[in-house]
């Protein structure tokens, strides 16, 4: 996986888990459950199944309700999706891999347009905040599925 990136437009956070990838895929697809470990997140919905092209709701703790669609997905491995900004898109990038018998994953985060650096600092400073935080919400509910 590459290394984490520190810029306020473009930047990730990555961990490794004993839970399978399988595991770690079925809690980043659950669109619904997204709030149990997004501590940002009040609210998130999905319009039909997860896959290219699918579009829904991401309601925040604070600030506008905002659409968005999942742009690409490699089943196991990775999605990405966006959700429109002024002039460009926030977009999110979830991958998977394994490395000596251990489940590597990564969250990537970046802002494009011309004002992605405005949004980098107005939405990129808490975003990267919590970013541990939520990938070790995600470890531990992925390590505790049966």
């Amino acid at each position: 996986m590459p290394p984490a990136q520190h810029s306020a437009t473009h930047f990730s956070h990555s961990l490794s888990t004993r839970a399978t990838p399988e595991k770690i895929w079925q809690v980043w697809t659950d669109v619904p459950r997204w709030k149990d470990w997004d501590s940002g997140l009040k609210d998130a919905r999905l319009d039909g199944p997860f896959q290219a092209g699918a579009t829904g709701t991401l309601i925040p703790d604070k600030g506008p309700e905002s659409r968005f669609v999942i742009s690409e997905v490699s089943e196991g491995i990775f999605y990405t999706f966006k959700t429109k900004l002024p002039l460009g898109y926030l977009y999110v990038k979830r991958s998977l891999s394994t490395e000596n018998g251990q489940t590597l994953f990564a969250h990537e985060v970046w802002f494009t347009g011309p004002f992605k650096g405005i949004f980098g600092r107005l939405l990129g400073k808490s975003y990267r905040e919590l970013l541990p935080e939520v990938m070790n919400r995600i470890k531990i509910l992925a390590e505790a599925k049966p």
